[in-house]
């Protein structure tokens, strides 16, 4: 039950009105259930240069953002027609984007860092970084009217998370530059571009998601506001830290300073996100043990 010390009004619900964009972060899902299908058949390497298990974890992070903005574009607070256009361009550009990783690995190529200097191949890689720009500049236009909103009437707590995750994806997009410039994810002697690239942009999952969750705490909104502060913080400063420490060139995975640092900022995120799901389950099982409910299997 939601809380009723929280004053907020519903009148948008996630995932409302983008169908079109959940069937296309499916797709990325199925596209990834079939390559699992095709690397247990024919193995994962394929000549000169394709990876199947390449293509299986973009299409599984693709179809993951993609589930994500469909989530949240209905609290854009854009009009019917910029959606509309938002929506289309993601749906295109994503379209490509599938088809390129995915078939370009299948036929042995790399479709971003690819070495082979035919014609046709050269000209997917270069699609895909402009591409890559167009989608860059999309998000950021997108994540504007998320900051205008100085007081959403709309899921206004999931919204201070949407802001939070925008914050988040600026270090994943830089990432994302970073490896089409030097053409490798690999930097210094051990930094590895993708950690940092990957986890920003799951910030598009897990700050919403705190959002939600105190939506349902029976919590003063400024308790609820301040969980959120706190949770995204921690995020953001996780995310800081892996930035400087591959900047450095080295990997996230070793025990020095900045990842421990790290590490304890995604528990503390973690913990208050664990913090917020029991304060929804609280109620529950209050109800339940005081009501004793049996349950009978007969």
């Amino acid at each position: 039950m939601r809380s009723h010390k929280i004053d907020h009004v519903q009148e948008s619900k996630l995932f409302e009105g983008e169908k079109i964009l959940v069937m296309v972060g499916l797709l990325g899902f199925l596209l990834s259930f079939g390559i699992v299908i095709y690397i247990a058949i024919n193995g994962a390497v394929v000549l000169p240069e394709g990876n199947a298990w390449s293509a299986f974890s973009f299409d599984a992070a693709i179809g993951m953002f993609t589930l994500s903005l469909a989530a949240i574009l209905s609290l854009s607070g854009l009009s019917p027609g910029k959606r509309k256009a938002v929506r289309w361009f993601f749906i295109i550009d994503l379209l490509y984007v599938y088809g390129a990783e995915t078939i370009q690995h299948l036929r042995g190529i790399n479709p971003r860092f690819s070495q082979v200097n035919e014609t046709f191949d050269m000209i997917v890689g270069y699609l895909f970084g402009i591409d890559a720009v167009l989608m860059i500049v999309v998000s950021l236009l997108l994540a504007i009217p998320y900051f205008r909103q100085k007081k959403s009437h709309e899921r206004p707590l999931v919204v201070l998370g949407i802001r939070y995750a925008f914050i988040s994806l600026l270090f994943a997009f830089a990432a994302g530059a970073w490896m089409s410039i030097v053409q490798s994810r690999f930097t210094g002697s051990a930094g590895n571009l993708i950690v940092l690239h990957g986890l920003s942009f799951h910030a598009l999952q897990t700050l919403p998601l705190l959002g939600w969750l105190t939506e349902w705490m029976q919590i003063t909104k400024k308790k609820a506001r301040q969980l959120i502060h706190m949770g995204s913080i921690a995020w953001t400063i996780s995310i800081i830290l892996i930035f400087v420490q591959t900047t450095l060139g080295h990997s996230v995975f070793e025990w020095t300073v900045l990842p421990i640092m790290s590490g304890l900022m995604l528990l503390i995120y973690a913990a208050i996100t664990a913090l917020s799901m029991y304060g929804d389950l609280k109620p529950l099982l209050k109800k339940y043990k005081k009501e004793n409910v049996s349950v009978d299997w007969r």
